[in-house]
């Protein structure tokens, strides 16, 4: 996830505060992804840094209000065009877990998985009962995060169910 292009596109909604775009993100994504306020701020430097924010002037008890600049709003432009590039795979902890617990003398691989899909199986179910709390809410942003966070963690236990099936063969 892009925090910066994130902060952007909150701040294409008008100027905010620190405090208030990080309460904004948490709102944009149904507070399914919480963000450090120090990585508000740290990004926020970056940003005015590269020209892409402005800091205002007039902040109330030492908080600076941002804007977005041109600069910010073209890029902001370009990420929202660009498809999410599959070309360098993120980092997958669980299959990095899995594989190294395969060729680790002394792990018990089974346990791992059982583990694993324990935990799976609960955010899946965290994740349904938040959605059914929100199905009257007109909050569609909100309910689309929900509905991927779902998607990932079916397609996770599929993951799973396909090791599990794989350990008992020979090679």
């Amino acid at each position: 996830m892009s925090i910066r292009h994130g902060l952007l596109a909150l701040l294409e909604r008008g100027p905010m505060y620190g405090y208030q775009l990080r309460a904004a993100f948490e709102e944009s994504t149904g507070s399914t992804w919480p963000l450090n306020i120090g990585q508000v701020y740290t990004t926020l430097g970056r940003l005015e840094r590269d020209g892409l924010v402005r800091a205002l002037p007039g902040g109330e008890g030492g908080q600076r209000p941002y804007a977005i600049s041109d600069a910010g709003r073209a890029d902001l432009g370009r990420w929202f065009t660009t498809p999410i590039g599959r070309a360098d795979p993120p980092r997958d902890e669980l299959s990095i877990k899995l594989t190294l617990a395969m060729s680790t003398p002394g792990v018990d691989v089974a346990r791992v998985l059982r583990t694993q899909r324990k935990a799976t199986m609960a955010a899946l179910r965290r994740f349904t009962r938040l959605k059914q709390e929100r199905a009257a809410d007109d909050d569609l942003p909100r309910r689309l995060a929900l509905d991927a966070m779902i998607f990932r963690a079916e397609a996770e236990v599929r993951w799973l169910d396909h090791c599990e099936a794989h350990l008992g063969r020979p090679g």
